[in-house]
């Protein structure tokens, strides 16, 4: 791990992505299963929002205790995989302004191209939250953090259930400051571009499409 990769090595974690790296695992199993890691990994992109102090009074005296500060977590999705883990996260952030950013991947020059942008207002006021299953050749996730930057924003993670080295490296030199969040750091990528060894096409799998 480094101060640009985290890899969630609790073993819920492992354990759950296991299961969803096992190519029998039906459809509904692995959305369900989506869900479950999204609010662990959430756990670990979340853990140093910042907080501020209010007065309460609790059954027994009054205290100052912590509440999140600032204006509310926006959480973007990477359609459309990305709505697998947005479920999850929003059980834990109930309260988080959510945005949608489209691309999908060029198959021949594995580049990404933009289809849909919509986001919450104020990004610069905001800590965000990035979520996408799959970081592969990072070109969708850098062009995706490109597109928030130029909105306003600069407190950003990157959440994904799988990473490859060449995605990994392609974020850092694109946006060293975004910090990736990640189950498993995989061996490689295919000539395809899809990561090895991988569970193969996560919205494929999460909405039972070929």
């Amino acid at each position: 791990m480094s101060e640009h990769l985290t890899i969630v090595e609790h073993p819920l974690v492992q354990h759950k992505l296991t299961l969803m790296r096992e190519k029998s695992t039906s459809t509904a199993s692995f959305r369900q299963l989506l869900r479950e890691i999204s609010l662990l990994l959430g756990y670990e992109a979340l853990k140093d929002l910042p907080l501020t102090e209010i007065a309460i009074d609790t059954p027994l005296t009054e205290m100052r205790a912590p509440v999140l500060a600032g204006k509310k977590l926006a959480l973007i999705s990477i359609l459309r995989a990305g709505n697998g883990l947005l479920d999850g996260i929003l059980e834990l952030a109930p309260a988080a302004r959510v945005g949608f950013v489209g691309l999908y991947r060029d198959e021949a020059t594995l580049k990404p191209v933009q289809y849909y942008c919509k986001v919450p207002a104020d990004l610069a006021d905001r800590p965000v939250l990035v979520v996408d299953p799959m970081l592969a050749t990072g070109n969708s996730s850098a062009a995706a953090v490109d597109l928030l930057k130029e909105r306003g924003a600069h407190d950003i993670r990157f959440l994904c259930l799988l990473a490859a080295p060449e995605g990994v490296e392609r974020m850092r030199q694109a946006h060293p400051d975004v910090r990736i969040v990640t189950a498993a750091l995989d061996e490689k990528l295919n000539d395809k571009g899809y990561i090895v060894p991988g569970l193969g096409d996560a919205g494929d799998r999460m909405f039972g499409t070929k």
